[in-house]
């Protein structure tokens, strides 16, 4: 159970962190805040449960080996309800910020279905990349730097590509965003099939690098 208590308060203060910040007008800021609250809370929660806060990152240590299969669903849940909740929440605080009106549905857009498949799922793969070689590996066991590492990686995927999708690479972002009214219901598929894809792919990917890991 503190497991998974651990995963809904990371994910929790995640997504609360990206709705105050993409909707609050943090602007170009809003990434390096994002990266930031995900580091802190990977330091302050990976010795606990791994540190995921993303079902699709779950999805990945779980195909690595790292993960048992009956932790997996609980983490998800966890995962999707600290997000939905975190959405709640973060619309409350800001639409009742002096000047900041209601979510656009654009902030999180996926008109252009291929393009924004292609940018959840590298940033995604980069992503369950990082993890798995910063906190999975035997070569980087017990390092203090993967916190940092893993932040730093969403901070710049979040730069690079978040103009494309919206840059949620993470299946509970995408809950999230899409309860906040910062992304259409109906793009939800987009972030959902690209970021459980990447997961996957980058699993298979750590192991054929890694065969003796």
């Amino acid at each position: 159970m503190k497991k998974y208590l651990v995963e809904f308060i990371g994910t929790f203060f995640l997504i609360l962190t990206i709705v105050c910040t993409v909707v609050g007008g943090a602007g170009a800021m809003a990434p390096l805040a994002i990266g930031s609250i995900l580091m802190v809370m990977i330091f302050s929660g990976g010795h606990i449960s791994g540190a995921h806060f993303n079902p699709a990152v779950t999805l990945a240590v779980f195909l690595r080996g790292k993960c048992d299969a009956s932790d997996v669903p609980f983490y998800m849940i966890a995962q999707l309800l600290g997000g939905a909740l975190a959405a709640v929440v973060g619309i409350y605080i800001v639409t009742n910020m002096e000047g900041v009106t209601e979510p656009v549905a654009s902030q999180f857009a996926a008109t252009h279905a291929v393009p924004a498949l292609l940018a959840e799922f590298l940033g995604t793969f980069a992503l369950c990349w990082v993890v798995l070689h910063t906190a999975t590996a035997k070569g980087t066991e017990g390092n203090s730097f993967y916190g940092l590492a893993i932040g730093f990686t969403v901070l710049a995927c979040a730069y690079a590509l978040g103009g494309i999708s919206g840059g949620a690479f993470n299946p509970a972002v995408a809950l999230g965003v899409s309860v906040a009214g910062m992304s259409a219901w109906s793009n939800i598929w987009v972030f959902l099939v690209a970021n459980f894809a990447a997961g996957a792919v980058a699993a298979f990917a750590f192991k054929f690098v890694n065969g003796d890991d």
